[in-house]
């Protein structure tokens, strides 16, 4: 293989390393999973986040109690993301929808950015610094949760904040019966 398409292909392992290590932060906070999201983050890292500035742990235990207490759901969808990568840096952006399902019922969304210095240590990448830029914020309508009201539903296993939620179930398997509503 040419040198040329090695180091793209380089690049291109540590671009998805450094994808997955942010799914892995969004992922942790949405499942209140903190190993999880601490995985996201080297130990000393800095975090601002609207008034919270401080490290990962810190972060967990503030941002974990403020959704326990205010929503019953959220996603922290990772959306445009670019990364700029110099050796062991990496300087990263990437625009976020954060959607919550207030304890009242009603619905939150959020939209902004993530701007992150993730540093290589030991062969991983992990965020070292990240800002939040948050630029927009509103109520959206609340509907009736589809399909709730379907018997059995949840019988492959119901959403969970923690590790319960069906996406830690290995096998994933299917147990409810073929229904084609007509």
């Amino acid at each position: 293989m040419d040198t040329d398409r090695a180091a793209r292909l380089e690049l291109l392992l540590d671009r998805q390393d450094i994808l997955d290590c942010l799914t892995r932060f969004s992922r942790g906070m949405d499942r209140f999973d903190r190993d999880l999201f601490l995985s996201a983050f080297h130990p000393d890292a800095a975090i601002a986040a609207g008034d919270f500035v401080g490290g990962p742990a810190d972060l967990f235990a503030w941002a974990s109690r403020l959704h326990g207490q205010g929503q019953s759901a959220t996603h922290h969808n990772l959306l445009n993301h670019t990364c700029d990568i110099d050796r062991d840096t990496a300087h990263t952006e990437t625009y976020y929808l954060f959607v919550g399902r207030n304890r009242d019922e009603s619905n939150w969304a959020a939209g902004g950015r993530y701007i992150d210095r993730l540093e290589r240590r030991d062969g991983q990448w992990k965020i070292a610094l990240r800002t939040n830029a948050v630029e927009w914020s509103g109520l959206v309508p609340t509907l009736p949760i589809p399909f709730a009201d379907v018997p059995g539903v949840h019988a492959n296993g119901a959403p969970s904040r923690d590790r319960r939620d069906p996406s830690y179930l290995r096998p994933l398997i299917n147990v409810r019966e073929p229904n084609i509503p007509g």
